[in-house]
């Protein structure tokens, strides 16, 4: 029984967010009892669309498709500030297109791996602060890059060249932000990496890249998402079973259970009312606040069902991830790694990271501020 009691105690540690929906789906549930509107709560396409993704980024980190691309990119530079921009940008890009917590798992180990082996280690939490920043507001770009902008880009059918452009704004002021902070915090110290052969097998890494195009055609409505649910599981049940076990599927329950919630929120009334009227004052500040609290993903589900300015709520989901550690789920991710690699180092990471994490977060909202009023 206390075995039962540690390994429960262990898995609500590791997936609070998800625990957090979980009891937030029950709760309200007493309030608006299960009936049939709660088919309707569910985003079918955008939970097909985050397995998709998921799967078949799984399937290429196992083969150590990205590891061994970054790694390419760090050998082309020789000195600390170089070789972290390129770790960062690496990070930034591939948000992008694999997901911010994905991009996280796989850049991060390639980071500290980095500084370990050329004795850079004092520039470990600026690194992984900077890696965490940028995988947070590089995803913003693309409708995949981050799983709330998949969520808001099906519920409000955006279309794909009006949801870059209101994404641009901030995107190029993060690539900036970051850019200088990379320059005036590292010195360019000389740096060596070695470069051991890491050979990828080509007929996986071929197949693997076909079904990652397929992801993301089903993901910009070129073919019926109901087709990827087919094809990629049965690919790769025969391919690589491994990586459809190492789909995060507590996010995936995360996004199941905050639908539960949201859908009931917004059976409720006086909710209803009070939530549109914060929403009506200022939906971009209000959304970056709620983001500070109950993160950005359950802040999009949530803040969806009472506005239809998706133009701002999409903004401050985004740069909402930054700010507090529970701001994005990616920046749990990196507290733990940086945690687990450097035990005793949590309060000096915390002061790091809120210091940075909270000047990105005011310049940004700022300055979407200020470009709303023109």
């Amino acid at each position: 029984m206390a075995k039962i009691l540690s390994l429960i105690r262990e898995f609500v540690k590791q997936n609070v967010v998800m625990t957090v929906a979980l009891v937030a789906a029950i709760v309200t549930s007493f309030i608006v009892p299960p009936d049939r509107a709660y088919l309707d709560y569910f985003d079918y396409k955008t939970l097909t669309c985050l397995f998709c993704v998921l799967a078949v980024v799984c399937a290429l980190k196992n083969i150590r498709f990205f590891y061994i691309l970054a790694k390419k990119v760090v050998l082309l530079f020789r000195n600390a500030r170089m070789s972290i921009l390129a770790l960062v940008y690496v990070t930034f890009i591939g948000s992008m297109f694999i997901a911010n917590d994905m991009a996280l798992l796989t850049f991060l180990p390639l980071g500290y791996f980095v500084l370990t082996t050329t004795g850079k280690e004092n520039y470990m939490a600026f690194t992984f602060i900077m890696q965490n920043i940028a995988a947070n507001l590089g995803g913003m770009l693309t409708p995949f890059g981050n799983p709330q902008n998949l969520y808001l880009y099906t519920k409000f059918m955006i279309p794909t060249p009006e949801f870059m452009t209101i994404m641009a704004p901030p995107f190029v002021l993060s690539v900036v932000l970051i850019t200088l902070c990379c320059i005036i915090f590292v010195k360019p110290e000389p740096l060596l990496v070695e470069d051991e052969p890491s050979p990828l097998p080509p007929a996986r890494t071929v197949l693997y890249l076909c079904l990652f195009c397929l992801s993301i055609v089903i993901v910009f409505r070129g073919i019926p998402y109901w087709l990827g649910l087919i094809i990629i599981p049965v690919v790769l049940f025969f391919a690589d079973r491994k990586a459809l076990k190492m789909v995060d599927y507590p996010l995936l329950l995360t996004f199941v259970f905050f639908f539960i919630f949201a859908g009931n929120m917004a059976r409720i009334e006086v909710i209803r009312e009070f939530l549109s009227m914060l929403l009506e004052q200022s939906t971009l500040v209000f959304s970056v606040i709620c983001c500070q609290f109950i993160s950005n993903v359950p802040s999009a589900i949530l803040l969806s069902q009472f506005t239809t300015n998706y133009q701002e709520l999409l903004v401050g989901v985004n740069i909402g991830g930054t700010g507090t550690l529970i701001a994005s789920l990616a920046s749990l991710i990196t507290f733990r790694e940086y945690t687990t690699r450097n035990p005793g180092k949590t309060g000096y990471y915390v002061k790091m990271y809120s210091i940075f994490n909270f000047a990105f977060l005011i310049i940004l909202t700022v300055f979407m501020l200020v470009l709303y009023s023109f």
